[in-house]
C-alpha cells in the first residue's frame, strides 16, 4: 500500500506534540492585535497570555493559510514519494479549507503519480481534532488513503459541536449575534447554546440564564444526540477556564459514566471569535 500523509491546519485546536504523536502534519492559521503590526501564527503565545490580552480588550483578526503555503508543504511530501490526504478547517468559517484544494489542482500536473485527496470537514477546534483522531485510527488500522478520506467524509456530518461562551461581544464582533442581544444578554447573565451545523458554521440553538445552566444545556443535547451516550469518544476544549472545562466533564460523568478523552485549549485562531470562558464539547453523534 502507498504511503501516504494525513495533513491538517492548526484550527483543530491539538497541539503540535499531539499531532506529532499521531504522525499528522498542519499548518498554522494567523492572526493580528489591532494595533499591533505582527504577525502571530496559531501557537505563538501561550493560550492564557492569548486570552488575557482578549480580556484587557485588544482585538485579534484572523488569518487563513494561502494557497502557495499548502503548496510548498505538500510538495515536500510529494517529492518524498507520498501521497496527501488533507483534512480542512470548515469552509464555512474559512477559506483555509479552499487554499488548500487548489494547492492540490496546482500539484496535479507535476506529480501525476501521486494521490492527492482534501476533504473539508466542516468541523472546527477539537471537533476537528476528534475528526483527526478518528482518521488516524483508520489510517493506523491499514486502511488507504481512499478509505480514510471516504470515512472523514461519511462521518464529518456526525461530529457533534456544542459550545458556550461568557462573553457575547466577541459573538457580536464576528457577527453571530446582534449588538442588542449582546447587550441584553450582558445585562441579565443570558448565555447562548450553539452547535456547528450541516454547512460547518455556527448557529445559536437555544439561551439560558447562567454559566452553569449553560453547562447542563449542553448536557442534555449530549443526551439526545451521542451516538453512544455512555460508551462513546469525547473531546473538550476550553477558552482559558479550565475549572468550568472540568464542571461540565462531572457533569458528564455522573448523567452518563463518560469522561473526556481529550481535552484542549480553544486555540488562538478559533478564541478570537469565542473569547475567553468558552466551553466545548465534541463527540460522534446520530447527527449534527
Amino acid at each position: 500500500m502507498q504511503d501516504y500523509t494525513i495533513y491538517c491546519d492548526s484550527a483543530c485546536d491539538i497541539i503540535p506534540e499531539q499531532l506529532a504523536q499521531w504522525g499528522v502534519k498542519y499548518q498554522e492559521l494567523s492572526y493580528r492585535f489591532g494595533g499591533d503590526n505582527n504577525t502571530y501564527m496559531d501557537n505563538d503565545l501561550h493560550p492564557k497570555a492569548f486570552y488575557d490580552k482578549m480580556r484587557a480588550g485588544v482585538v485579534a483578526k484572523t488569518a487563513a493559510v494561502n494557497a502557495e503555503t499548502f503548496r510548498r508543504a505538500f510538495e515536500t511530501e510529494l517529492k518524498e514519494g507520498k501521497d496527501v490526504l488533507y483534512l480542512g478547517f470548515s469552509s464555512g468559517l474559512s477559506s483555509t479549507y479552499n487554499a488548500g484544494r487548489l494547492a492540490m489542482e496546482q500539484l496535479v500536473d507535476e506529480y501525476p503519480e501521486r494521490k492527492m485527496i482534501a476533504v473539508d470537514t466542516l468541523c472546527a477546534s477539537a471537533g476537528y481534532g476528534l475528526l483527526l483522531y478518528l482518521a488516524v485510527n483508520e489510517k493506523n488500522s491499514g486502511k488507504s488513503i481512499e478509505e480514510v478520506a471516504a470515512f472523514a467524509e461519511n462521518i464529518k456530518l456526525k461530529i457533534c459541536h456544542w459550545f458556550t461562551v461568557s462573553d457575547l461581544v466577541y459573538l457580536k464582533r464576528g457577527g453571530r449575534i446582534s449588538s442588542a442581544t449582546a447587550m441584553v444578554g450582558g445585562v441579565l447573565g443570558i448565555k447562548p447554546v450553539l452547535h456547528m451545523d450541516d454547512a460547518g458554521t455556527l448557529q445559536s440553538v437555544t439561551k439560558v440564564r447562567g454559566r452553569k445552566a449553560s453547562l447542563e444545556e449542553i448536557v442534555r443535547q449530549y443526551a439526545q444526540t451521542a451516538e453512544v451516550p455512555s460508551g462513546g469518544t469525547v473531546f473538550a476544549s476550553h477558552g482559558d477556564c479550565i475549572e468550568d472545562a472540568r464542571m461540565l466533564e462531572e457533569m458528564l460523568f455522573q448523567n452518563h459514566g463518560v469522561r473526556f478523552a481529550h481535552i484542549t485549549n480553544v486555540g488562538a485562531v478559533i478564541g478570537s471569535h469565542s473569547g475567553p470562558g468558552t466551553i466545548a464539547l465534541f463527540y460522534v453523534g446520530k447527527k449534527r
